[in-house]
């Protein structure tokens, strides 16, 4: 047998046979930024090829396991299918992209590729690498749960599904896996991610004669000040050990009607990112303590949040000595920080330690990678995160 010929077939035999770069050339073919439908009947049909027969819940997520149900420990697998708009075509370029930092390195098998597209690298790559592990790992005395969600980048409420129904998966999980663009690196801390509008009501008035009305506009520049010192208040949570400090930013401000009358009415949206312990009613509790406080008594002021039917993504953190870490740590060769984003993981921390992992990046030297046109992810790296992941399942789970 020739070395290409040797090397040939032992890729056919890892992961069970199961091809992760395959099913992800696919994968990034079907879009999925406004109907995840094509997507997910296509990971279900994946599954059952493999003798895996999936459930689809009420939340839409998309459900398989493998080992004992009643086994000791039990590990979940999670991503997300959704993806962004626009749709960016499939390709396959043998080298690195520009802005990694990288020279080509030439395996021979075309390991130095790269897959462009939407979703290569966020979350469809991750998907790759979480499915080449759930397949290529058959415990016998522990259990693994697949649990992939349909609409993580706008509202999660698969996830919110996932986490609320009687049969939870993750409620008596001894680790949870979330699938995103890390590379390679074990994440074990995400700030949370708050958005509200303050609103605050005076009363109009000729802009000839000021003094006659209450000016809401005008009102702005004591709540401005109450948000760049709300970290300095003496209840505000201390920085975080891996996220460091929360963040109070002002992101749109409406107000007022015409150019020559006292606007009675003004809003100003806010973007909390929280970091542990903090909660979203105490966030909202403690900044309405402070606008009204900050602000005159001729003025309303109230702070809603955006509407929305799940609860906002929160932060989260697990404990970097957690056995998850460790293991996946060691196999994947990664650094062991936080995550940048937010992500659905918010919704699982609460029931085991959870860590967030996979191949590609957020961004790289030239820019942003994930939600943006140049999105791709490494064949290699993709590769790597199924071995690492395979590697933890036979740890943990085997």
């Amino acid at each position: 047998m020739s070395g290409d010929d040797g090397a040939i077939a032992a890729e056919d035999a890892e992961f069970a046979g199961f091809d992760p770069i395959e099913f992800l050339e696919t994968a990034v073919q079907h879009p999925s930024h406004e109907d995840v439908g094509p997507m997910r009947a296509f990971l279900c049909e994946t599954l059952e090829a493999r003798g895996v027969e999936p459930r689809v819940d009420d939340g839409g997520n998309v459900l398989a396991t493998r080992g004992a149900a009643d086994a000791e420990t039990q590990v979940v697998l999670n991503t997300h299918i959704d993806t962004v708009s626009p749709h960016v075509p499939f390709e396959r370029d043998a080298g690195v992209p520009e802005g990694t930092g990288e020279t080509e390195v030439d395996t021979g098998n075309g390991e130095s590729d790269v897959i462009r597209g939407r979703g290569s690298c966020d979350a469809k790559g991750p998907l790759a690498a979480l499915l080449a592990a759930f397949f290529a790992v058959d415990p016998t005395e522990g259990h693994v749960t697949l649990a992939i969600t349909p609409d993580e980048e706008v509202l999660s409420t698969g996830a919110y599904e996932l986490v609320s129904g009687d049969e939870s998966p993750t409620r008596d999980a001894d680790a949870v896996i979330v699938g995103e663009p890390t590379d390679l690196d074990v994440c074990t801390a995400a700030k949370g991610r708050f958005q509200g509008t303050i609103h605050l009501t005076g009363a109009n008035a000729h802009a000839a004669e000021p003094e006659t009305g209450t000016n809401a506009v005008g009102a702005l520049e004591p709540v401005l000040a109450a948000i760049r010192t709300f970290g300095e208040r003496d209840d505000a949570p201390p920085e975080h050990p891996q996220l460091g400090a929360a963040t109070l930013t002002p992101t749109v401000v409406e107000g007022g009607e015409a150019t020559n009358q006292v606007p009675a009415d003004c809003a100003l949206t806010v973007d909390r990112r929280s970091v542990p312990p903090e909660t979203a009613d105490e966030f909202h509790a403690a900044l309405t303590d402070q606008l009204r406080r900050a602000v005159p008594e001729d003025i309303g002021v109230e702070f809603r949040f955006t509407d929305r039917p799940t609860p906002f993504l929160e932060a989260w953190d697990t404990d970097p000595d957690a056995a998850v870490v460790d293991v996946l740590a060691d196999a994947s060769g990664g650094a062991v920080r936080p995550f940048t984003a937010a992500t659905e993981a918010s919704y699982f921390a609460a029931d085991a330690p959870t860590v967030v992992f996979g191949p590609g990046v957020l961004a790289d030297d030239e820019g942003a990678v994930a939600h943006a046109p140049r999105e791709y992810v490494r064949v290699d790296a993709v590769r790597d995160a199924a071995r690492a992941l395979e590697e933890t399942l036979r740890t943990l789970v085997a």
